[in-house]
């Protein structure tokens, strides 16, 4: 169908004179050729080089023909897409947030395999409203920028006088992403701390049936002493490990602040802030700065609107925040604080003859860690049915940082024992976090309502990833009315490499 751009959508596409500063580099959604809506839309996995910093960086993109990153839908139009593949390796990427069939949500097993270098798949499914995205799901390939951003626009969302911002945020390395990996399981341990060695990226591909992307840790030397230089002091005398890797660059949008992206607002207006967490494992704090918004959903998900200026979001989820810019005008950045220490990241929203002064990448303090506050308080649009758990089940997060080995009920994927359940039955899953790091908990191919957090009922939101803290617990509920073979794991891809997944599996699949 045709977008009909309101006032304020057309303010963040056009270009003004004089204004090229102004312009957002990263997405163009907005500016799309769509093809009709019974022709599919190309999109491409493509190497491509990105300068972080003045330093030049071969990193991958998925992108559509006239260069546009990822992919926008409007309301009722099928998720219809061929994805060539031109990567120069194999790779296959998942529609994170998309409910679709299991042979199509971009995973590879036995069943489904992964995309050769130089092939291409084509996908057909009825897609779900809301800000999602697209990513690896094969080795490590999501550590080097093998993302996109994935909204599908609502009725409403066309009808809204507002302006829509799409935010994607990464964490980046200059090394290959095995290296980091290799310090942290070679003899070092845990010491390694983004230490880096001289692996190849695409050495952790598939494992044959239900690898997802896995890789086979037995194979690894575990050895080494944790580092503590990330670790926060918890009660009892225990320290929680924030961060694993300290990283080269924190983006958003592809940009860092020494050269952020500046996006043109209307004085007065509304703006849609669709921020979508696709660090690899880093956590950030979104900070609006002198403006105050309202979280109006929870990975594509309504929910009754949390009124705030700052907000967490961990590795895998998404947030859309509403924000009023004042009358009277002028720039705003709005930036994304990493957990636990000084380095930040971001963009600016000015107004037409604002100043735009220059933000430091790294603030006067560390933050703290990521906890539940925003999560109790989110309270979802619409909830699941009422109705009784006809399964639940215990899922035991756990591993360390020395050796770095991460599991679910100390099992390791492949060695893992996947939950079967009938399809249609009403599945309640408590996460208990035994380690001493936070693990956003991810499960493919549904998305499920958050029911009780530390042992306390809430009607919580509807998403599909959630963060789980240290020594917390967080239950949440779903129908299993989509049948597959569902991974389930830890959104930091670190410690899923390491074996931090498992399985749910919906009979009426092999």
């Amino acid at each position: 169908m045709t977008l009909a751009l309101s006032r304020r959508r057309l303010l963040s596409t056009a270009m003004a004179g004089g204004c090229a500063a102004l312009l957002p580099a990263f997405p163009r959604s907005t500016l799309a050729a769509v093809p009709a809506a019974d022709q599919p839309i190309r999109l491409s996995i493509e190497r491509r080089t990105l300068d972080v910093n003045g330093k030049a960086a071969s990193v991958f993109g998925i992108r559509q023909p006239d260069g546009t990153h990822g992919l926008v839908l409007d309301p009722g139009r099928r998720f219809l897409v061929d994805l060539a593949n031109r990567a120069g390796e194999e790779a296959v990427i998942h529609w994170h947030g998309q409910t679709p069939p299991y042979a199509q949500d971009g995973v590879a097993d036995m069943n489904r395999p992964t995309i050769r270098d130089g092939g291409s798949a084509s996908y057909d499914f009825a897609p779900r409203t809301g800000t999602h995205w697209m990513h690896s799901h094969h080795g490590l390939q999501e550590q080097l920028l093998m993302a996109a951003p994935l909204v599908v626009r609502s009725a409403d969302d066309l009808r809204a006088d507002e302006q829509e911002v799409t935010v994607l945020l990464h964490d980046f390395t200059l090394r290959a992403p095995a290296e980091v990996l290799a310090a942290l399981t070679g003899p070092a341990g845990g010491t390694g701390h983004g230490g880096h060695g001289q692996m190849g990226h695409g050495s952790l591909g598939s494992m044959g049936h239900g690898s997802h992307g896995s890789m086979n840790h037995g194979s690894m030397n575990h050895g080494g002493t944790p580092h503590g230089s990330a670790g926060h002091a918890m009660s009892g005398g225990m320290a929680m490990d924030l961060n694993d890797v300290e990283y080269d660059a924190y983006l958003a949008n592809d940009r860092t602040l020494a050269d952020p992206e500046v996006l043109r607002v209307e004085r007065s207006g509304r703006v849609r802030l669709r921020v979508i967490n696709g660090a690899t494992s880093t956590a950030f704090h979104l900070d609006l700065g002198r403006l105050t918004g309202e979280v109006v959903a929870a990975d594509g998900n309504p929910v009754h609107p949390v009124a705030g200026n700052r907000f967490g979001i961990s590795m895998g989820q998404r947030l859309d925040i509403r924000l009023r810019l004042p009358s009277e005008g002028g720039a705003f950045p709005i930036l994304a604080l990493r957990e636990g220490a000084v380095q930040r990241t971001g963009l600016i929203l000015a107004t037409p003859g604002a100043i735009v002064q220059r933000v430091a990448e790294q603030g006067e303090a560390a933050t703290e860690a990521l906890d539940l506050s925003l999560e109790r308080r989110l309270v979802a649009g619409q909830s699941l049915p009422t109705r009784a758990a006809d399964l639940s089940a215990r899922v035991r997060l756990t591993g360390s940082m020395a050796p770095y080995v991460w599991s679910l009920d100390d099992r390791t994927f492949g060695t893992h024992a996947p939950l079967v359940v009938r399809k249609g039955q009403r599945v309640e899953l408590t996460f208990e976090n035994l380690s001493m790091m936070a693990h956003p908990m991810h499960l493919h191919g549904h998305h499920f309502q958050v029911v009780t957090i530390d042992g306390r009922p809430v009607v919580g939101a509807v998403r599909d990833t959630v963060l789980v803290p240290t020594m917390g617990s967080v239950t949440v509920a779903f129908d299993a009315d989509n049948p597959g073979r569902w991974p389930l794991h830890c959104h930091n891809l670190l410690h899923m490499a390491t074996g931090m997944m498992t399985e749910v599996v919906v009979e009426g699949v092999v």
